[in-house]
């Protein structure tokens, strides 16, 4: 297929390579942009809402930062920006693995460090219950297995809502494309079919399909999806056509879901800045697709990669309590109490990767690895 031409008949050759540095330096960014997702988040957490944060505050952070929570309020859309990087990331792990190494990488890569924050946030929350009540025993256990929404479980880390959906990208993408084999034109299909079946859900009111579907989240993955392609083969009409169909529903779905006409208390969205912010996660995810930042390689990025997730996981509840405890408990001024907090989480987060990742990720994926019925021969969860 020339490079131009939008046609499945073949598939396109990948283009010749350059030096191995030069493909790690587009990883090293995309660890960049993968803390800058969760700063943002964290930034939204301390200073861009209001809730149990207000509580640590002992007022609004929109009176205590009432600039910065401005800006902070928009920092809930470093979840969008998560999710394009992990469609783009997910299509580059998944290539030339089973299904069995699939399943296994991910869970490896999840469980360890969730598990860890789990029981950090439920000791904290037995602490000082008046930041956030610890949940029932029956909840915390439920909660073990990730699968506490759907259960209707409380839940124990606020941010999981979102480990939530990428399980369900995960579920999705395994099933209709690993299964078989990861290939250019599965991938594409997959894209194609999911952006119609997340527009035709809208209309048919079925929970379940919306559930499965995912509508609000679906082209943020798929535009990740069609930008590795585009990393790994070149561009053509068919894949940045399905980046800017992605871009363009997303954008309306994060408008429609976060931007609410007339007043919303101490925090509000400007309906062209959120479009702007997901117009600039889209770009940049691009700019690592087509090489643009293979100057960014500073060995530093791998550790942010490495620090993001365990970090994402343990900022919301302990970040609170951290907060309450400095600023209304020794009386820390705002300012450095904001910044005490997130350099403690970060170093938080990098106590778990090398103390909780590093080591049992690989036990866990070995584990899971031996983990066959004794006698039976390779299949395909091999």
């Amino acid at each position: 297929m020339s490079a131009s031409s939008p046609a499945l008949a073949a598939v396109p050759a990948p283009p010749a390579r350059g030096p191995a540095r030069e493909r790690q330096s587009r990883l090293y960014a995309l660890d960049g942009l993968r803390l800058l997702a969760a700063l943002m988040v964290c930034l939204y957490h301390y200073a861009g809402r209001g809730g149990p944060v207000s509580g640590s505050w002992h007022q609004s952070p929109a009176q205590v930062f009432p600039t910065l929570s401005q800006a902070a309020a928009y920092g809930c859309l470093g979840v969008q920006f998560f999710f394009v990087i992990s469609g783009f990331v997910i299509c580059m792990s998944s290539w030339g693995r089973t299904l069995g190494d699939f399943f296994r990488s991910r869970v490896a890569r999840l469980y360890p460090a969730y598990w860890a924050a789990l029981v950090l946030v439920t000791a904290a929350a037995v602490a000082l219950p008046v930041v956030v009540h610890p949940v029932r025993p029956d909840e915390f256990l439920v909660n073990l297995t990730m699968l506490q929404q759907p259960m209707g479980a409380d839940r124990v880390l606020g941010v999981c809502w979102t480990l939530w959906v990428e399980v369900r990208f995960y579920a999705l993408f395994a099933l209709c494309v690993v299964l078989r084999g990861v290939t250019y034109r599965r991938v594409v299909l997959f894209a194609c079919v999911w952006t119609l079946a997340a527009v035709v859900c809208r209309t048919s009111g079925n929970a379940l399909i919306e559930q499965l579907v995912m509508p609000e989240y679906a082209p943020f993955f798929i535009g990740g999806l069609a930008l590795y392609l585009i990393h790994r083969f070149g561009g053509d009409l068919l894949l940045w056509g399905i980046v800017a169909v992605s871009w363009l529903l997303g954008q309306s779905t994060a408008t429609t879901g976060l931007w609410h006409p007339g007043a919303q208390g101490d925090f509000h969205r400007n309906p062209y800045v959120i479009l702007a912010i997901v117009t600039v996660a889209f770009a940049a995810v691009a700019a690592v697709a087509v090489g643009w930042t293979r100057w960014a390689s500073w060995r530093w990025l791998v550790t942010a990669g490495a620090l993001t997730y365990p970090f994402y996981l343990v900022h919301e509840h302990l970040g609170w309590f951290v907060i309450r405890v400095l600023h209304r408990g020794l009386g820390l001024p705002p300012w450095p109490t904001l910044a005490a907090t997130v350099l403690g989480m970060l170093a938080l987060a990098w106590l778990l990767y090398r103390f909780v990742e590093k080591p049992f990720g690989p036990r866990l994926k070995r584990a899971l690895k031996k983990a066959r019925t004794p006698g039976a021969s390779a299949g395909a969860l091999s």
